[in-house]
């Protein structure tokens, strides 16, 4: 089937903002998709000079503007979606994405779930899960902007059946279109559909005005565009330009996103452990973290040359030159001693865990750590393991079973170990392509997470673990071998992140969570790096929206599920 996103500018006036998404329409029909998806808030930008006039603009479901819409979907005989603020019942407005049929028919909808800045002060959250609709073409999803910004709402929808994410946009920010949108296909194995504005965010009357007030150069008060299609593997089938009115589409085999397994064979639904993820759904203000890491932290990646008992050798060297430069905490990639880092032999891997252990204590000056993954004790088992001048600091089985690691019996939580200078949390390359799994170290309080990775896809080194990062506001050190996914690297938070506050270090650039990233080069060696612990108390992503405290926790039945639901449901207002 083919999918269409389209992008366009939308203004203060409602009329003519229903004219564009009629010629857009119109436009998208000329290659004939199946489904075309339009941007968020649609029928007015979304700034409002109070409550009244935020209810003004509003649309129903069975007014002039939404019935034109209908129509033009018949018309083109093609699924739409479209996002507007709605008017409830009771006077309160939601922002909220419809899909209309080829015949012209409501056949759900989703309210947004996480609403950001200045939203929270003229529209509800949902309260009820979005809509999952099933059509003979497929199993469609709906959401918008926010809620994907973070993972819980896309991934609840994917759980419940969807092949196909619709997320309707209305964005300044680059990261979305190239970290957050894909990421939400890749760790889901679903398609995803993303269609965001072009043009001024709010009323181009007072965008002068607003930017001398608020510090953002007016560039960044446009949407970004970049609308684009992902297929499941993360792929970007179709994507359009930042700027100006633009339709673009890609041709799919929607029952790709059935398939849910890794290049070993691990299932990315079957190897969830729901039982773990209650954290997730309880109240966050039952869940106080105290941060109080270091503002600067020096730390060092390692990439090898060697392996076998030659690689301990040069990982102890290694790891005695980044200490000597000053690191406080190091990183290897996991199993550096084995050849391909993979586990042939487990007593072969036991053994040369072992020596790694001791080897790398040697090293350890005072209150320095180190990080990796080795297999330890009888019967075998893995750790993301983390040792000190005396030994073991920390040992983080997997939380979540692998093919490849089947062999080793599973950890029940995410432990965290206080450095003095840092918070961390250790996960295994497999766990970290669970976004529960950094979740979980993000609520239990780490403000640094290590991952000794050795990636089986392009997008856990490409924009996964980037992506874990931003939407939990952690610091990450990621350690692998180079390879064709790339090198090791790592994120460090800046002091400056909410968005309309006065920004100290760096002016407003745009990107909305994506923190700044250290890469190592292709070479073996020892990469200095700094990471940020201290601000990864700052979660704020703008005035009332927190990336971790905001999730929609008493939306998340289908996260908490022993297996996702064999047929999706459909909600219309």
């Amino acid at each position: 089937m083919r999918i269409a996103v389209a992008q366009f500018a939308v203004g203060p006036d409602v009329g003519a903002n229903l004219s564009t998404c009629l010629r857009m329409l119109d436009v998208a029909a000329r290659s004939r998709p199946a489904i075309v998806v339009l941007p968020e808030f649609c029928n007015h930008p979304s700034w409002y000079d109070d409550a009244a006039h935020c209810r003004a603009v509003a649309l129903t479901p069975g007014g002039e503007f939404l019935s034109a819409i209908a129509n033009k979907a018949a018309a083109i005989d093609a699924y739409v979606v479209i996002n507007a603020t709605l008017r409830q019942d009771g006077g309160e407005c939601t922002g909220t994405s419809l899909l209309y049929s080829p015949a012209g028919e409501l056949l759900g909808s989703s309210d947004k779930q996480v609403l950001i800045g200045h939203e929270n002060d003229f529209l509800s959250k949902a309260r009820r899960a979005g809509a999952v609709v099933a059509t003979p073409l497929g199993r469609f999803g709906l959401y918008a902007c926010m809620d994907g910004v973070i993972s819980e709402t896309p991934r609840c929808l994917a759980l419940r059946g969807a092949q196909l994410l619709c997320n309707s946009l209305n964005s300044f920010a680059s990261d979305e279109a190239t970290l957050h949108v894909p990421v939400r296909a890749a760790e889901n194995k679903v398609f995803v559909a993303a269609a965001n504005k072009v043009g001024p965010l709010i009323p181009e009357s007072i965008i002068e005005p607003v930017s001398r007030q608020t510090g953002i150069p007016v560039r960044f008060l446009m949407g970004a565009g970049e609308s684009q299609i992902v297929a499941p593997d993360g792929t970007v089938l179709a994507r359009a330009s930042p700027e100006g009115e633009e339709v673009v589409h890609a041709d799919i085999d929607i029952a790709a996103a059935d398939h849910k397994q890794r290049p070993d064979g691990s299932n990315v639904f079957a190897w969830r452990r729901p039982s773990l993820y209650g954290p997730l759904a309880m109240d966050p203000s039952h869940q106080q973290c105290d941060y109080r890491g270091a503002p600067s932290v020096p730390c060092a990646l390692i990439q090898l040359a060697c392996t076998g008992t030659a690689a301990i050798e040069e990982a102890a060297d290694k790891l005695a030159e980044a200490f000597a430069g000053g690191a406080r905490l190091s990183a290897l990639p996991p199993l550096f001693f084995l050849p391909e880092h993979r586990v042939q032999s487990r007593d072969a891997a036991v053994y040369l865990s072992g020596a790694a252990v001791a080897a790398l204590s040697r090293r350890c000056p005072p209150d320095c750590y180190v990080a990796t993954t080795l297999v330890i004790g009888k019967p075998p088992r893995l750790v993301a393991a983390l040792i000190g001048p005396e030994g073991w600091k920390l040992r983080q089985g997997p939380l979540h079973r692998s093919e490849r690691y089947a062999f080793s019996p599973l950890a029940e939580r995410v432990q965290t170990v206080d450095l003095g200078f840092a918070k961390v949390a250790l996960l295994t390359s497999d766990d970290a392509c669970v976004p529960e799994a950094f979740r979980l170290a993000a609520l239990a309080g780490a403000d640094t997470v290590v991952v000794p990775a050795l990636p089986l896809e392009d997008w856990e080194m490409r924009t996964g673990l980037l992506e874990r990062s931003a939407e939990n506001r952690v610091n990450l050190l990621v350690a692998a071998q180079p390879g064709p996914f790339g090198t090791s690297f790592a994120t460090a938070l800046s002091e400056d992140f909410t968005v309309l506050t006065p920004w100290r270090e760096r002016a407003f650039d745009g990107v909305l969570t994506l923190p700044p990233t250290q890469r190592a080069s292709a070479e073996a060696g020892v990469t200095a790096v700094e990471i940020h612990p201290r601000w990864a108390a700052n979660k704020v992503v703008s005035r009332g929206t927190d990336l971790l405290a905001g999730r929609p926790w008493r939306l998340l039945d289908p996260l908490l599920a022993d297996t996702p639901a064999d047929a999706p449901s459909v909600h219309a207002p």
